[in-house]
């Protein structure tokens, strides 16, 4: 658990201070400039993914656990320290979170347009791109952040610019009256909020026992003093602190029953927002898990582990059923992405290194297939001005490279073989059997489901007859294509050859092993005779 505090330049710190700066300027630009805004934004987040890059290039999986260290006080008084480090899960959740900014921006290039009028002094366009670039800058110090208290803040902010980003810049395409749009993106709004309050209050009361207990804030001082022996917690004490740390990630992420905030939130949002939502920043809740569950409260982990395996065998189940059932597309893709959370939850807490490196995984791949599927999903919306499956038919016949796209979108979400989930699934799935076999028996329903719910959803909007509402439907455009292409291209690369990956995940894995003193099962073979 040692580390060196880097005397370099602060790479980590510059990779969140450059989209948060570039977020202020953003909204400083003029009315009257909207393109500007747009392109400033854009420029920002291509120099944020250029600068996670240095940082992914630069990570030496075989060195130290928590690498790029910066460490200053902050507030002296409490403990509390500016303090940031990678490891190998944080640095591959930086890379997908710039990775998809960039996406995301040029997605939404129009998203704000409509909000726009000549004589407005409000300036929508810079305030739609302008917060995408915050939740940006605290998801990825979120990813860095060894502080608990610097975490904490963190994990609560980035709900401000989430609450203004669903209910101010809402999906227009929406059955009924204005007045009926605006009061469902509001209603989603808040319950987006309400509920991530209620956990981040639940965690603030268990970040403040944790204080109380350890005296300080830093994860790597508390995990080594743990492991030392020079910091006992009793075991009542240990198991209330964990479950008020789990319960706000299990909100975040989402985790059944704490889950029926995310349909409203995708399905109120626009495409790309829902693309933040549920490939970045309810990331935070599972990487969470893996940092702080099981890295400070080891033992607790354990003692919770058959619950948290059971609902998140429910999330699996009944995220793909609800899925199978919807008629809103961007409703479908929550409810299967609950059902894919569920797959992450259980491979963390099978407790063996494939089940963990497979959970990471599937972080980095759920975040490319929902980012890829959903952001033609919103191009197709924006075609046809409707949600509802039953509003298409026959768009491959009209637009070929839209509806080819959607299909490799949607496989990646079932996980077809030669696609990157595959492998994330796969590994999640052996990682449970070898625990828990019952378990991975169970889990392996989803599988089928989401084969359904995927097919159906294809068949349904993209084959049969041509109907007349999109027969002069345009296929994908330059600007839609630079979008997807590379997604789909990362899609199909991590599926045939993950090991660039992995070679990175794995070390990290092993050490959050060692932090719950786990050993991977030995393989039962019958003796030769």
């Amino acid at each position: 658990m040692s580390q060196v505090v880097n005397a370099g330049f602060p790479i980590l710190t510059a990779t969140a201070a450059v989209p948060a700066i570039g977020a202020i300027l953003t909204a400083a630009v003029p009315a009257a400039r909207r393109t500007a805004a747009k392109w400033l934004a854009l420029l920002v987040s291509l120099v944020t993914l250029a600068l996670a890059a240095i940082v992914l290039v630069g990570f030496e999986p075989g060195g130290d656990r928590y690498q790029f260290v910066e460490s200053h006080s902050w507030i002296k008084d409490f403990g509390v320290r500016y303090e940031l480090g990678v490891d190998g899960i944080g640095v591959a959740l930086i890379a997908l979170t710039a990775l998809l900014i960039p996406f995301v921006v040029l997605a939404g290039w129009h998203d704000a347009d409509p909000l726009e009028t000549k004589s407005s002094r409000w300036r929508p366009t810079q305030g739609f791109f302008a917060l995408i670039l915050a939740v940006e800058a605290m998801v990825i110090l979120s990813f860095e952040a060894t502080d608990v208290f610097l975490f904490y803040i963190l994990f609560e902010a980035m709900l401000i610019p989430m609450y203004f980003l669903i209910g101010g810049f809402g999906d227009r395409a929406h059955a009924g009256s204005d007045e009926n749009a605006a009061a469902q993106r509001s209603y989603a709004a808040v319950k987006f909020l309400l509920y991530n309050l209620v956990g981040g209050l639940i965690m603030l009361a268990a970040v403040i026992g944790l204080y109380v207990v350890a005296g300080n804030f830093s994860l790597t001082e508390i995990a080594e003093a743990r492991a030392s022996g020079q910091l006992e917690m009793a075991t009542n004490t240990e198991r209330l602190l964990f479950l008020g740390f789990f319960f706000a990630f299990a909100v975040k992420a989402p985790l059944w029953p704490l889950h029926t905030w995310l349909p409203n939130a995708m399905g109120e949002a626009t495409a790309p927002v829902a693309v933040l939502i549920t490939a970045v920043v309810d990331k935070v809740g599972t990487f969470a898990m893996l940092r702080f569950c099981l890295g400070l409260f080891p033992e607790a982990s354990k003692w919770a582990t058959p619950v948290i395996i059971t609902l998140a065998l429910i999330s699996i189940v009944y995220g793909a059923l609800l899925a199978v059932g919807q008629r809103d597309i961007k409703r479908l893709i929550a409810y299967a992405s609950i059902s894919h959370f569920g797959f992450i939850i259980m491979g963390i807490f099978a407790m063996t290194s494939q089940g963990q490196s497979g959970a990471t995984l599937y972080m980095v791949n759920h975040g490319i297939s929902t980012a890829a599927l959903m952001l033609v999903a919103g191009f197709l919306i924006s075609r046809r001005g409707s949600r509802l499956i039953a509003d298409y038919g026959g768009v491959q016949k009209v637009a070929p490279v839209l509806a080819g796209t959607f299909l490799i979108g949607g496989l990646a979400t079932l996980s077809l073989p030669g696609l990157a989930p595959f492998v994330s699934e796969f590994l999640v799935l052996v990682g449970t059997f070898a625990r828990y076999p019952v378990a991975g028996i169970i889990a392996t329903t989803g599988i089928v489901l989401a084969a359904l719910y995927t097919l159906v959803l294809y068949q349904r909007t993209m084959t049969g007859p041509v109907k007349e509402e999109v027969r002069a439907m345009p296929d994908l455009r330059v600007r839609e294509l630079a979008v997807v292409a590379p997604l789909i291209a990362l899609l199909i690369f991590l599926g045939v050859f993950p090991k660039p990956l992995t070679d990175i995940v794995n070390p990290a894995v092993t050490h959050t092993m060692s932090d719950v003193q786990q050993k991977d099962p030995a393989p039962e073979v019958e003796a030769a005779k």
